[in-house]
């Protein structure tokens, strides 16, 4: 039914259960995983050395949160036995690197975590898995805590 499942994540154990859960899925399936990370943009544009400096820190740490993300999805697909491949992307808003990436990589299910926030919580913070389920062309399947 599904062959390659996109699997987002934020480095977060909610992600890690969204990211054993599709695993489990894609051995059922035969399906290949793809692993996202969305990188928010260095948030500060300044003048001189010291901007250089904090944006190389910055994206120095963020890489290293992607690949530590990338790297236990990955083992959540080696231990099953499961096709992976893993992606990091930058992107100002980060459900559109999600859909971006599902669209270019032929994705024809997402499987994420969400936190279930409610009311005033999920109205100031946001909620990217809502967004994703909203926008998407393909199916998404939500684990929840």
């Amino acid at each position: 039914m599904f062959k390659k499942i996109l699997v987002p994540s934020d480095g977060s154990k909610l992600a890690h259960g969204a990211a054993e859960f599709a695993a489990d899925l894609a051995k059922v399936h035969g399906a290949t995983i793809v692993g996202l990370y969305v990188i928010d943009p260095f948030p500060y544009i300044g003048i001189g050395d010291a901007s250089a400096a904090g944006l190389q820190a910055y994206m120095a740490e963020a890489q290293a949160a992607a690949d530590r993300s990338l790297n236990d999805i990955r083992q959540c697909c080696e231990s099953r036995g499961v096709a992976f491949a893993g992606d990091t992307i930058e992107r100002n808003v980060t459900y559109e690197g999600i859909l971006e990436t599902a669209e270019v990589e032929g994705c024809d299910l997402i499987v994420m975590g969400s936190h279930g926030r409610k009311g005033v919580q999920a109205l100031i913070l946001g909620s990217v898995a809502q967004k994703v389920l909203t926008h998407a062309k393909v199916p998404v399947l939500i684990v929840k805590p």
